[in-house]
């Protein structure tokens, strides 16, 4: 029986994805928050199997649902909308602890919990739009088409949200949105029960406006994270809390035990901070704006802390701080005499906050004319950049616990790759120095990443002896490195040694250092930083790479995960030490991905492979696995592409925040293009579905293979252009290859609906399955391999959707099917 399709039934699905995609990112967002963010991202990637699920319960329950197509879909749509706040409220009560996993049996059984209750919001979601494949098989791709358009309007619409409004009541709006998908299909429904059905979603709607309170559902912050700890102290208060889709900031005081942060300060200092207030972003990454009020002799600290180092080698320099965060680098700046100071800072709140909110506190710091403040992405702007500086500094921004726990280790930072090393020595004037203070951890992990990476790009700018232009120090909890344009000279070494000595620092690397100078006040088990500086500088780079018990080869823009230290044979000896202070030697990060990866495959495995084994099953012998392994393989080397290509833009664009928004969106419009256009090619050439398919993974092969080799040249002619050009170049190099992108799905499930109408959903449900499973599998390849071995996977993923189409007889369609 043909479904009638009910008005602005289209208008309904794009709203519908408009909401779920919004919801996801808001939902990694929000978990983020509460969380670490890999956790966030775990969760999310299962409770994504919602839409594979979706298509077993309609599979197995179309004859009660199809029937009521309007109903079913709008009420789908209504608890939607529902589902999407009271489970976010429900999760964070769920007594989940990421840390605590360890040891903590229980903790594996919450988390399970808190899958389930963010499974739910996206299993009635996909169920509105699998409903839709299903019932109407003759607007496949337009349905497609609209489902890709809301998706790609969502990206946008989420991220600007998040600029005007708090998180909670962003969350309103996508569960408005939902609510606006079923009242747009009500009309379908019979008298009786639309009635009731238009009393619940008013009902629901006045809820959200009038009801709620403003900040419901509130944060629920892990009692780990270091915002929960500081408001444990007496007296501590929040200031204010700010937030944009870059954090949620925090500012908070303590009068009665004030902050004193001061990383690397030294033990033998006489000095101490001023009082200080506390910026946390996301409850943790903690940034500091210090009291100033225009007395240098208050910051005498700033002489003792291992970053003021390059300051005893330079008078008055030109500075650019990269990060500036709450001002403290660039007070470092202000204290040692620099005459022209560049501050960059990606968020333009936590500037705001210390040029204007606060303001008196910080001594109105931005107001010195010396001091340029500029809101943009690091990397980005010293690519744009014309000026040349005697000091390029990148700030320690990032808190000890998060670098310490590994839970940075899926975070992609173009700011500590070979290119990014050298992009910044090209801004450092003859003489001048490049200096980055990390954390230390022991073993060293970044810090010896940190130290092969300027190797590598030192000798990529044909550095015959590279060692000659470094020097590394340390205290008890940081490292500085420091790069000079130019050899260190011999007085140069005596100042850095004369420093080291004064302040109970350790030199760990400068040129034709004696290990007897290692190692001497803050003493390791051994002099690791020495040791592995030695061979990194010299012939046994490859030979301590493979031997050292962590991952510390240098990051590159192929791979730039600089936070990746883990090895799978150290991890043995790791685990043998969790429960005797080992535990922060395990980067969980990695794991979790790992983890997600697996219980992806196994819950899809129960939820879709599983059931379709075993039902009735209506469709020709030996039709099903390849008509599965169609969409499976479309749904993973659809986001394979996509992932790699964001990432390759992100870079070109810069701020990390509008290149994500823009180039999603823009995939999926312009995918959502191709599915609708493919109906046109159908209808032209009928019969002729597998030619299409052909010519459509033709289209991706050949695009994506130019992309590959012209981007990185193309992309360094043109970084210099303004954000608005780049943004339409962006748009217009994504175009074609997400256009062909969007063909071949649409064009499979119009062939199915055809041929073979009972395996719609199961097609609709693979694919989702894929995709679940492509996001985790996709960064483990590209944080082992790299984005382009990525890309290279992608398009032999959609040579064989086209080998298999082409073997498949459920494809093979006669001239004359319309």
């Amino acid at each position: 029986m043909k479904t009638q399709t009910p008005r602005f039934l289209f208008i309904s699905v794009s709203l519908i994805s408009m909401a779920a995609i919004g919801y996801e990112i808001l939902l990694m967002r929000l978990l983020s928050i509460v969380q670490w963010h890999h956790f966030a991202y775990m969760i999310i990637s299962l409770a994504l199997l919602g839409y594979g699920a979706s298509g077993t319960f309609i599979a197995l329950s179309k004859r009660l649902i199809i029937p009521h197509f309007a109903l079913a879909f709008s009420v789908g749509a209504v608890l939607f909308s529902v589902s999407m706040i009271i489970c976010f409220a429900l999760g964070q009560r769920v007594p989940f602890n990421a840390l605590e996993i360890v040891w903590d049996s229980r903790q594996v059984l919450y988390l399970l919990l808190m899958y389930l209750v963010f499974f739910v919001p996206f299993f009635f979601a996909a169920t509105c739009i699998c409903l839709a494949f299903t019932c109407l098989k003759e607007h496949i791709a337009r349905i497609y088409f609209f489902d890709l358009l809301g998706a790609g309007a969502g990206a946008l619409t989420i991220i600007a949200a998040l600029f005007l409004m708090s998180p909670q009541y962003a969350l309103r709006l996508l569960a408005v949105f939902a609510l606006a998908a079923s009242a747009l299909v009500v009309s379908g429904v019979a008298s009786p029960l639309r009635n009731r059905l238009l009393l619940a979603q008013g009902g629901f709607f006045i809820a959200l406006l009038l009801f709620l309170p403003p900040n419901w559902p509130d944060f629920r912050i892990s009692q780990f994270k270091g915002q929960s700890q500081a408001l444990q102290v007496v007296d501590t208060r929040v200031l204010g809390q700010y937030s944009n889709p870059l954090g949620l900031l925090t500012v908070v005081e303590s009068p009665t035990i004030p902050f004193r942060d001061a990383p690397g300060l030294s033990l033998n200092t006489q000095s101490e901070p001023p009082a200080q207030l506390a910026i946390f972003t996301d409850g943790d990454a903690m940034s500091v704006i210090t009291r100033f009020d225009g007395n240098l002799n208050s910051l005498a600290y700033m002489d003792d802390v291992t970053a003021a180092l390059p300051y005893r080698l330079l008078d008055r320099p030109r500075v650019l701080v990269l990060g500036a965060g709450g001002g403290t680098d660039v007070l470092f700046a202000v204290y040692h005499g620099a005459r022209v100071i560049d501050a960059v800072e990606l968020n333009p709140l936590v500037t705001k906050l210390v040029g204007e909110t606060h303001a008196d506190f910080a001594g109105n710091l931005y107001d010195d004319d010396r001091i340029n403040v500029y809101v943009d992405e690091a990397r980005s702007f010293v690519t744009r950049s014309a000026d040349q500086y005697d000091l390029i500094q990148v700030a320690l921004l990032d808190s000890f616990a998060a670098s310490g726990a590994g839970v940075q280790a899926l975070s992609e930072s173009y700011l500590y790759t070979v290119e990014a090393i050298e992009e910044y020595l090209r801004h450092v004037a003859p003489g001048g120095m490049l200096a980055i203070t990390r954390w230390l951890k022991v073993p060293p992990r970044d810090t010896m990443k940190l130290f092969a990476t300027v190797i590598e790009a030192l000798r990529r700018e044909g550095a015959a002896e590279p060692g000659q232009s470094i020097a590394l120090i340390r205290s008890w909890n940081t490292s500085t490195l420091l790069v000079k344009k130019g050899n260190l000279s011999g007085q140069e070494i005596e100042i850095i040694r004369e420093f080291c000595d004064i302040n109970a620092f350790d030199t760990a690397f400068y040129p034709s250092m004696p290990a007897s100078e290692a190692n001497r006040y803050n003493v390791l088990d051994r002099p690791f930083l020495f040791e592995g500086a030695m061979a990194l500088s010299g012939y046994g780079a490859a030979e301590y790479f493979e031997r050292y018990k962590f991952q510390i080869e240098p990051a590159t823009d192929d791979k730039p995960y600089f936070f990746h230290f883990f090895k799978w044979r150290t991890l043995p000896e790791l685990l043998s030490l969790r429960k005797r202070g080992g535990a922060g030697l395990i980067e969980w990060g990695y794991l979790v991905l790992v983890a997600t990866l697996i219980q992806a495959i196994l819950a899809g495995a129960l939820l879709i492979l599983f059931p379709l084994c075993v039902i009735k099953r209506n469709w020709p012998s030996g039709a099903g696995k390849r008509m599965g392994a169609y969409f499976f393989i479309l749904g993973l080397a659809f986001l394979f592409v996509e992932m790699a290509f964001i990432q390759k833009l992100v870079l070109f664009l810069g701020h990390p925040l509008y290149s994500v928004a823009v180039v999603l969106s823009g995939f999926l419009t312009f995918a959502g293009l191709g599915s609708g256009y493919s109906q046109k090619l159908v209808q032209r050439y009928r019969g002729r579905r597998l030619l299409l398919v052909a010519y459509a993974v033709t289209g991706i092969v050949s695009v994506a293979l130019v992309y590959l080799f012209l981007l990185p040249d193309l992309f360094d002619r043109l970084i210099g252009q303004p954000d608005a050009a780049k943004i339409v170049i962006a748009l217009l190099l994504i175009a074609p290859l997400a256009f062909c992108m969007g063909m071949p799905f649409p064009i499979g499930l119009g062939t199915v609906a055809r041929k073979a109408p009972d395996f719609v959903p199961w097609a609709w449900g693979i694919n989702g399955y894929a995709s679940v499973v492509s996001a985790s599998l996709g960064t483990l390849l590209a944080i082992e391999f790299g984005f382009t071995v990525v890309i290279l996977l992608s398009l032999g993923l959609y040579v064989m959707a086209a080998v298999v189409a082409n073997t498949g007889t459920i494809f093979r369609l006669p001239p004359s099917d319309p």
